[in-house]
Order: structure tokens, then C-alpha cells, then sequence
């Protein structure tokens, strides 16, 4: 009996909704993305920053124009913000958040708001909660989630209504403090990075203290309907695991960090997760985690259906320079004495690029350990070897030295001279000391955690990095007793970053001098136990001894106080702030550049170009430009020759450079710096580039709104 036509077509349609509904092929969707949308934090799980969209070229991009900017309202006038998030678009919506966490819905195409979630339900929220992204899931049949983290909570928001999913979790929110140890000792625990999809799982990593005490930084899956905990990596080992022996035996109870806080990225087709890792806590001093203490500062291949380990490669043995591995790695596809690889390639702080064959971990170019001196603080352990790649080059400079001090002006260079002259510089991995160590690149990079971008027609590989000296200085911590003070307090837990003359290093670290010029006592006190931009929550203290800080830094009170708790074990050096190697004036000094942007071409392990990046405009109008300057936030890389980058944190430029030369092709200036990285979509037949105006870094006026650039329309 022949088959119906109308049965048989209905069969089909059937199959082939089954088909593309099944959860590998949801996640393949999103993983490549409609190439008119922008559906994950760098594009897409492989994060690799690139568009195929060519309606902007290198002829026309002469001609972008604003399209729309939208205001999220929460930059306040006085107070320090940050805005560092890469709005997501689906369909015709874009999702974004403002500094304060506030989940937006908006027209793609007019900016014009749709709705918006708050995830603080009317609270007063002092400055901002570092945040850069969120993440998108679908079911393909009806079901869309944005997830959105504030603080310890992770919240499951629906995609059209902006109303909390109350399935998820308990009532819509998952608490991150759950599930890692640690009950009742009042850490502190986060996503500055959005977490990624895979299938129905919620991949994620997490923020915690540098410090001790400090939750560890578990890799965790969570069911994206419930918000249960599938499967869980455990980044400091347990007895039992993998990498145990490499820290002492008990310092799984009790060491913290070893963190995933730049985000992941996923090969969706292999089923593997690419996790970064931070460096352990504390990230100076490691007298009480001798050894290799792994997986700190590791690249991990995870299995994404169930977490087990696949291969790692730490690339920083035993840190004590906090070179955590700060941006999602980028899955590549190279070509290389004639055989095609699938990669993953890893930047770093320190200027390399290390890259692996992603499925048996393989390095694609050899990885050489060379020896370097010991530490001289009482009771260290150091590492006797680190790992360099011997390709590509690096992609910032390894060593100053004399004549690498600045010549901007005579006293400039006679300040930087007697400033080095007392300092350790010996380039890469010279432990601190008690004397200072020149850290160069800087504790920012090199490459930073908006990361690089990568172009698979040509293989280039395109850093934005920062070419600062710090200098690492440790020193005795003051002992810790059952009776505090505030100033006592405020030694231990905040001179590490504000300095103990509370002038701070700004403007990563501000002055905390005229601190009731912009806040009260209760507000100090609700920033030290919720944290603030940069700064870390600090909820393990109790109520009086916040206070006692707050009326410390405020006006000098040095009130007694019970103190809640004993650091165990006790950590007896620490860092010394984290003050930049400045002339008198707060410029660099060192010679110029002091922001580079390269490209990398990954095929041949070799730089094609490099130029400097960023400019002071005090300088320029003195007749010093192409300076380079610090940058925070990434590029994108389009199909047709174009690299898209905002970034750069006192001209507040946004740029676009032709990426095979590396010549500027348009520039214009921003309400706020960029520091974030752009999104690239089309709307109505338009291409789109979009990106966060947060500033903040420099000590200019924070922003928190968001620009959007497009080609007049015809």
C-alpha cells in the first residue's frame, strides 16, 4: 500500500524537530551561534572573538556612526564603578547588565528597553559588583533561561518575561556557597565570569578570596532546570585524586582558590571543557603549600558530561607572582607542517602563548623548564623550574633593566633610577622579597582577562596587552589575637591593597583618605562585607570588627574589638599593596610602549605585527603619542579584515584596525573607557558592534552605559 504524502511529510517534520531538539544538537547550535547573533560571553563557547558579518569593510568602516546608546542608570556621580560585561544577543534581543547587576532586555535594533530583573529585589547597592556577562540556554521548544550571578546567588531569569524561574534552585536562585566546604566560616564565593553551556549543563568556575581563609575553586556543573549540582572538579585535590601529592596532605581542608574566575570554553563536538586556573591562596607567599600544588595555574581538559580529568598542563609551577591563567582559552584549528590540528592556545600574564592539541593535551609547540633561583623569604618553598614555550615568541617584554627606565623627561629618569637602584630586577619568576621585585610584565599582564581573538582563515592570533613593571614587595603580617582594633584589623585585611597609610596604589587601589567624602560608616562597613568592583567581600568578619574598620578608615577610630576568628594556619608574610614602578607624575617608568596590540600568527609560532596601543592625552598634547597604555577588555575579528577594540583606559577609545597590517582604519571616543569586550550581531538588516562604556580604571568618572555602532542606514 503506497505511503500517504501527507503522512510521510508529517513523519519527517517529526524526525527532524527530534533531531534538532536532541541536547547535543541545541548545544552545537549555540555553540556556532546564528552568525547574526552573539549568543555567549566571546561569541561562543570555543571563544575565539570572530563574526563572519561583512557588511562593514574596510572601505566603509570610515562611515560608523552611533546607532543608539543605552543608559543602564547606575553609574553614580563620586563613586567608583566598573562596567566589564559583553552584552549576549538572541533574535531580536540583546541581554546586558549594568555595574550593579541589573539584568536588562532590549531591541537589538533601536536600544529601546523591554524589561529588566533585579536580582538585589530593591536593596541599596554601594558601587558595583564585578560581573562580565551572563549566559543563555535554550530547549529549542519554548524553554530560554538567562543565567545572571550576583554575589554568592546565581539567578535562572526567563528570557522574555525577565521573572525568576522559581523551578530553579530555591525559588530561582542557587547559593555558590554550597556544595564547597567551608559551612559556617563565612567565605566569600562568586562568578565574575559567566559560566557555559553544554547540553544542559551550567558549567561554571567562581571567584573566591586570594587570601586564606578562601573557599577552594571548584569547577561545578549545574543542572540548567533544577540547579542541582551534576558533577563537581575538585581543583585542590582530595586524598585519593589526582595531583594529592603535590601539596601537603592536609591542605585540601584548608587551602583555598586554584580558581577558574576567567571563564571556559568548550568543544562541544569532543565533549571537552577548558578550564583556566588562578593561582592558589595566598597568591605571594606559599610557605604553608609547598610543592607543585596542583591544579593551581593549570590549563584542565575536563570531561564535560561528567567532570573527570582528560590531561592538564600547569603552567606555573608553586606560584607566588599571582600569574593566574586570566582568560578563557581559545580553541583553534591550525595548520602546521602539514597536518591540520585542533588546538587550544592559552595566553598568559607573563606574555606566552602555550598551545595543546585538545584532545590528547599534547604540546603543539615544544614547552622547555628552566631554572630559577630560590626564594629568601624565611620558610618559602620555590619551584625549581618553570615551563616557556619555545614558540610563538613573546608577545611582551621579559626583562627591565637600566636602560629600559624612562626617558620622558631628566627627573623622570633620575625618580626611576633611584627607585630601581633599591629593587630586585631580574626578569621572569625572581620570587618577591623583602627589599621589592621588579614583576614585569605587571600583576595585569600582559594579555588580561578580556583575552585574545583568533582568525581561522589566516590563523592569526590578535593579544591586546598591558607593558607595566610592578613591584612585588613582602612583609612580616601583623600578628593576629583574640583582641583586635580597628587599625589592627585593617592591617591584616586591607593594607595588602590600600597600603597602611591607607593612601592605597590608585587607581586599581584607591586612596581610602577621604573616604567619608563619599560614604558613611554603615556603607564602608557594607563594602567590606559585600566587596565592591575589584575589591573582594570580606563576610567572614564579624559585624563589629567591619565596624571597627569602617570607623578606622573613616576617621581614625581605633577601637577594641572581639575578634571572630583565628586564620588557621597562619600566614606569616604578605604582600605589601601592589604599587606600580610610576615616575612622580603616575606615568610609567619605563620606556614606552605600556599597551602593545599584536598579531600572532599561531601556524608559523611567530609575531606578524606589533604596535603600540592606547595613548595619555596629556602627552599627546605635549606631542608624545602612540605611548601604549593600560587595556582592559578584548577584540573582535571579522572575516572580511577588520579587528574591533575598545579597551584602552585613558583616551576611552574605541578603535578599528585593519587586521592584516595592523593600520588604524577608524577611532572614536567613548562617554567612559571601554574596558570591556565588544559584541558584533545583525538587526534589521544592519551589523551591529556594541560595546560597555564603564571607565573607572583611571580615575576618570565611571560610566555604565552602552554604545552601539552601525553603518547610516540607506
Amino acid at each position: 500500500m503506497p505511503r500517504h504524502p501527507s503522512l510521510l511529510c508529517s513523519w519527517q517534520s517529526l524526525a527532524f524537530a527530534l533531531i534538532i531538539a536532541s541536547p547535543w544538537n541545541i548545544a552545537h547550535a549555540q555553540a556556532k551561534g546564528n552568525s547574526n547573533d552573539w549568543p555567549a560571553y566571546g561569541g561562543g563557547p570555543d571563544s575565539i572573538h570572530y563574526s563572519t558579518l561583512s557588511q562593514i569593510t574596510r572601505e566603509n568602516v570610515k562611515d560608523l556612526k552611533v546607532a543608539w546608546t543605552f543608559d543602564t542608570g547606575d553609574a553614580t556621580p563620586g563613586v567608583h564603578t566598573e562596567l566589564e560585561a559583553t552584552p549576549i544577543k538572541i533574535g531580536d534581543t540583546l541581554y546586558l547588565i549594568s555595574p550593579k547587576v541589573r539584568l536588562f532586555a532590549i531591541d537589538a535594533a533601536t536600544g529601546k528597553q523591554k524589561w529588566v530583573f533585579d536580582p538585589s529585589e530593591g536593596r541599596k547597592i554601594i558601587g558595583s559588583t564585578r560581573n562580565r556577562g551572563i549566559t543563555y540556554w535554550t530547549d529549542g521548544k519554548g524553554d530560554e533561561r538567562i543565567f545572571v550571578s550576583m554575589r554568592q546567588y546565581l539567578y535562572a531569569v526567563n528570557a522574555r518575561t525577565g521573572k525568576l524561574i522559581s523551578s530553579f534552585g530555591d525559588q530561582g536562585k542557587v547559593d555558590l556557597r554550597e556544595g564547597l566546604g567551608h559551612e559556617g566560616e563565612g567565605l566569600s564565593v562568586g562568578l565574575s565570569t559567566p559560566g557555559t553551556i553544554y547540553k544542559d549543563l551550567l558549567i561554571c568556575g567562581s571567584i573566591v578570596s586570594e587570601q586564606l581563609p578562601a573557599y577552594p575553586g571548584d569547577i561545578r556543573a549545574f543542572d540548567v532546570r533544577t540547579g542541582k549540582i551534576r558533577w563537581q572538579f575538585h581543583t585542590i585535590p582530595h586524598p585519593g585524586e589526582f595531583g594529592y601529592d603535590t601539596w601537603p596532605k592536609d591542605a585540601w581542608k584548608y587551602s583555598g582558590a586554584a580558581n577558574n574566575w576567567a571563564g571556559l570554553s568548550i568543544d562541544i563536538k569532543r565533549g571537552i571543557v577548558f578550564a583556566p586556573l588562578g593561582s592558589a591562596s595566598s597568591d605571594f607567599y606559599g610557605a604553608d603549600r609547598p610543592g607543585n600544588d596542583l591544579f593551581a595555574d593549570s590549563l584542565v581538559a575536563l570531561d564535560a558530561n561528567t567532570g573527570k580529568r582528560i590531561w592538564h598542563f600547569q603552567t606555573v609551577h608553586h606560584d607566588l607572582w599571582d600569574r593566574d591563567l586570566n582568560a578563557p582559552p581559545t580553541l583553534v584549528t591550525l595548520h602546521k607542517d602539514g597536518k591540520t590540528i585542533d588546538a587550544v592556545a592559552q595566553t598568559t600574564k607573563s606574555g606566552y602563548v602555550f598551545i595543546f592539541d585538545r584532545a590528547t593535551g599534547k604540546p603543539v609547540y615544544p614547552i622547555e623548564e628552566k631554572k630559577y633561583p630560590k626564594s629568601d623569604i624565611p620558610g618559602e618553598w620555590t619551584s625549581p623550574t618553570q615551563p616557556l614555550p619555545v614558540a610563538p615568541p613573546p608577545f611582551a617584554r621579559q626583562r627591565m633593566d637600566e636602560k629600559d627606565l624612562t626617558t620622558r623627561t631628566p627627573k623622570a629618569h633620575e625618580e626611576a633610577l633611584e627607585q630601581f637602584k633599591k629593587i630586585r630586577s631580574d626578569g621572569q619568576f625572581i620570587p618577591g622579597s623583602l627589599q621589592g621585585t621588579i614583576i614585569f610584565p605587571g600583576f595585569d599582564g600582559g594579555q588580561e582577562w578580556g583575552g585574545p581573538a583568533f582568525d581561522p582563515e589566516t590563523g592569526y592570533l590578535y593579544v591586546n596587552t598591558n607593558e607595566m613593571a610592578w613591584v612585588l614587595k613582602i612583609v612580616k603580617r601583623p600578628p593576629q589575637a583574640a583582641v583586635a582594633s580597628g587599625k589592627t584589623l585593617y592591617e591584616s585585611t586591607c593594607a595588602q591593597c590600600h597600603k597602611a597609610d591607607r593612601s592605597g596604589t590608585p587607581p586599581d587601589f584607591p586612596s581610602l583618605q577621604d573616604i567619608d567624602q563619599k560614604y558613611t560608616e554603615q556603607e564602608v562597613a557594607q563594602i567590606i562585607h559585600g566587596g565592591n568592583g575589584r575589591m573582594p567581600a570580606f563576610p567572614n568578619l564579624s559585624n563589629p570588627e567591619a565596624g571597627a574598620i569602617a570607623r578606622y578608615v573613616i576617621n581614625g577610630a581605633d577601637d577594641l574589638v572581639m575578634a571572630a576568628r583565628l586564620q588557621t594556619p597562619p600566614a606569616e608574610y604578605q604582600i605589601a599593596g601592589y604599587p606600580k614602578f610610576l615616575d612622580s607624575e603616575g606615568y610609567p617608568a619605563i620606556t614606552p610602549p605600556w599597551g602593545q596590540l599584536s598579531a600572532i600568527d599561531l601556524n608559523k609560532g611567530k609575531i606578524v605585527w606589533q604596535i603600540p596601543f592606547g595613548e595619555y592625552p596629556a602627552l599627546v598634547a605635549k606631542g608624545q603619542a602612540n605611548t601604549g597604555s593600560e587595556n582592559y577588555g578584548g577584540g573582535i575579528v571579522t572575516a572580511n579584515g577588520l579587528f574591533f577594540i575598545a579597551a584602552t583606559n585613558y583616551d576611552k577609545k574605541f578603535r578599528v584596525f585593519d587586521k592584516a597590517t595592523g593600520k588604524l582604519l577608524w577611532e572614536t571616543t567613548l562617554p567612559a573607557a571601554g574596558n570591556a569586550t565588544p559584541a558584533m550581531y545583525e538587526a534589521d538588516g544592519r551589523q551591529f558592534v556594541v560595546i560597555a562604556a564603564g571607565g573607572g580604571k583611571s580615575n576618570d568618572p565611571s560610566g555604565g552605559s552602552y554604545v552601539a555602532f552601525a553603518l547610516p542606514k540607506k
